[in-house]
């Protein structure tokens, strides 16, 4: 639920007062005051400004990532922070096991979105290095063994068309010897 900043004033005015402000439907006592509590040190920190909608999403730099995270990893708790740099401490905690995983890489903006695609943007040419003298004679030496087994196939191949041509020529050779001998048989 997004709140008006005047509104968001007014709790913190209250708050101050010490009255709590009355809770709005649909929210749990207990959950709003624990957001009016943290309106209040975030209008602290960083002043009522802090407290506005900027209607779009903040872009973070690595490097000023880097820097809040040094500040949890000094010693400083994650909620004054998060609080002192107006955004949400589960953000911040996000950076922090990030950077403790990946390292710095791990606070690098990712590109968002569907992948390419066209796979031609996705090619890099890369050029392979020159061949020294011994890997060219192994190449070659191996070029001629793929050429000695391919002949070798292709001979075994021939030797297997070869029996089955045999073994068909004597199927049919017994097929029509049984025949006439049926054929006689039915004469008698």
């Amino acid at each position: 639920m997004r709140y008006s900043h005047e509104y968001k004033l007014e709790c913190i005015e209250l708050y101050r007062k010490g009255i709590w402000p009355e809770t709005p439907e649909g929210i749990k006592t207990s959950n709003f005051h624990l957001m009016v509590r943290y309106w209040a040190r975030i209008e602290e920190e960083n002043g009522p400004d802090a407290l506005k909608h900027l209607g779009n999403n903040k872009v973070w730099t690595p490097e000023a990532k880097y820097e809040l995270v040094a500040k949890v990893l000094a010693g400083q708790s994650n909620k004054s922070v998060a609080v002192s740099a107006g955004i949400n401490n589960g953000m911040l905690y996000t950076w922090v096991r990030k950077y403790k995983e990946l390292g710095y890489n791990g606070l690098v903006n990712k590109k968002k979105g569907r992948k390419s695609k066209n796979p031609v943007m996705k090619k890099k040419t890369i050029k392979p290095k020159p061949l020294t003298e011994s890997e060219r004679e192994e190449l070659i030496r191996l070029r001629e063994e793929i050429a000695a087994m391919k002949a070798e196939i292709e001979v075994v191949k021939k030797r297997i068309a070869l029996r089955q041509e045999r073994w068909a020529a004597q199927l049919k050779a017994k097929k029509q010897q049984s025949s006439k001998r049926s054929e006689k048989k039915d004469t008698n």
